[in-house]
């Protein structure tokens, strides 16, 4: 079924009577049959008889990368590991601008880098909230590796996928780890074993982190 692979930015899921779906840009009928084109103009397209397709729907687009009014302004020194009254500092800030909780960001952090600032994965992610270098700069990040840039970029982003999802955190979070297109694909957190752990490991932490700052409010009382 390589043919039936989906495309890379597919607006219309097909599903097939035999289980399968294919994903493409648009269809349409000709006669008896359904024209399924794999791109926006005309050339690309294969043909499925109308009597094997159950249903067409069409497929959410992902949310548009947020647009930074200007440059995020310096709070510590570039490239330096800040320190913890900084760290919390920059998160507050960032979840204050985007009315994040400070301790869901603080879970992000550390699920993505382990709050290191120079911290890079396998496929070229860097920083505190492991923004791709693409993702960075059209965040406004114009430094990846400096702390309050990058925490400033990827709350942005976090926030963009928590209004696509409604605030479902869950969605959000596997989005922000697979992608907006992997979540829409199988309409909800993806089956892959990475994205599930890393879903779980930050909703854990943040529910650690509640649970202190609950119990420290208590004490304080």
């Amino acid at each position: 079924m390589a043919a039936l692979s989906p495309a890379a930015h597919a607006l219309e899921r097909v599903t097939l009577t035999n289980g399968f779906s294919v994903d493409c840009a648009h269809h349409e009928v000709v006669g008896e049959r359904v024209r399924l084109y794999t791109s926006t103009g005309d050339a690309n397209y294969q043909e499925i008889p109308a009597a094997q397709i159950a249903a067409i729907e069409a497929l959410p687009d992902p949310p548009p990368p947020p647009v930074a009014a200007e440059p995020v302004k310096a709070i510590a020194v570039p490239n330096a590991m800040p320190t913890v009254a900084e760290m919390n500092a920059m998160l507050a800030k960032a979840g204050t601008d985007h009315n994040i909780d400070t301790e869901l960001l603080a879970s992000v952090v550390k699920a993505e880098s382990n709050f290191h600032v120079n911290a890079v994965s396998r496929v070229g992610a860097r920083g505190l909230m492991q923004l791709m270098p693409g993702t960075a700069h059209e965040l406004g990040v114009q430094d990846v590796n400096r702390a309050d840039q990058n925490i400033a970029g990827g709350t942005a982003y976090l926030d963009s996928l928590l209004k696509l999802y409604k605030d479902d955190v869950r969605l959000a979070l596997a989005a922000y780890n697979a992608g907006p297109a992997a979540v829409a694909r199988y309409h909800g957190v993806p089956p892959y074993r990475e994205t599930q752990l890393y879903v779980n490991r930050v909703v854990a932490e943040f529910n650690r982190r509640m649970a202190a700052r609950t119990a420290t409010n208590v004490a304080s009382r």
